[in-house]
């Protein structure tokens, strides 16, 4: 099965309480697959996955309030949140809709059984054409942020990751990305560590923010076999389309 966006409240009290500039965002336009057991969406930069201290509503209370009006469903809804992508990145999120699908897939997800693909906009800095990277990452608590280091260091961990350049613009270049393992802020520290911080990635060292206050990590095309009924799946995200650059990036020209 291979899906893109072209072919394809919970708490009622909660949900008002709560606020968020996406609340009112079309959210059937940004989901990209679905079925009994799954829910894919595509996720704009500065959407919540899930819930957090800034207590801002979340994808995953929107998804269920959607779910629950447009299914006409009386009792509780279930969405359970298979895996994260941090709020300025864009792209695919899985959501399980039933806890079948969620045990499972939260399993694949541990065993690296989900392959992810992502794309970055970078600057056009002299890096190889294509690398694997390998670095220790230590997360810092207080300031949300990963320490990156060049050799085994006391509770860092070891991060891999290969990315390949697959287009170049006039003063951007567009890295397309392959985790082998997954980290806390794993290819924004690693590209920042090699000089090429992400596009809008203030935190790791870009010298502007993006107009939407996003970073240009986008969550492209996950791969995976379905939890349930064992077809393989493929599912490619659209880049965002408020934005020039992404656009020129996906295009064919």
């Amino acid at each position: 099965m291979i899906f893109s966006n072209d072919e394809f409240r919970g708490h009622k009290r909660n949900l008002n309480q709560k606020k968020s500039k996406f609340a009112t965002v079309n959210l059937e336009s940004q989901i990209i697959f679905e079925d009994n057991h799954l829910l894919v969406i595509n996720k704009k930069a500065g959407q919540l996955v899930q819930g957090d201290k800034t207590g801002d509503l979340s994808l995953l209370e929107l998804i269920k309030d959607f779910i629950k009006k447009r299914d006409e469903k009386p009792g509780n809804v279930f969405l359970g949140l298979v895996h994260r992508i941090d709020r300025p990145t864009s792209g695919l999120v899985i959501y399980a809709k039933t806890s079948k699908a969620l045990s499972r897939l939260t399993v694949m997800v541990k065993n690296r059984e989900v392959k992810k693909t992502y794309w970055a906009i970078v600057g056009k800095e002299m890096i190889p054409k294509s690398q694997r990277l390998i670095h220790y990452l230590q997360k810092n608590e207080k300031t949300n942020k990963a320490t990156v280091f060049i050799k085994p260091t006391d509770k860092a961990k070891e991060s891999i990751l290969n990315y390949q350049i697959i287009k170049t613009l006039d003063n951007y270049q567009l890295l397309e990305i392959d985790l082998e393992t997954g980290r806390h802020h794993q290819i924004r520290a690693q590209l920042s560590k090699i000089g090429v911080p992400i596009k809008g990635d203030l935190k790791y060292g870009a010298p502007r923010s993006n107009p939407d206050g996003g970073i240009s990590l986008h969550a492209r095309k996950l791969e995976f076999e379905h939890p349930v009924t064992k077809e393989k799946v493929e599912i490619v995200a659209p880049v965002p389309q408020n934005d020039a650059i992404w656009k020129a990036c996906e295009s064919n020209d």
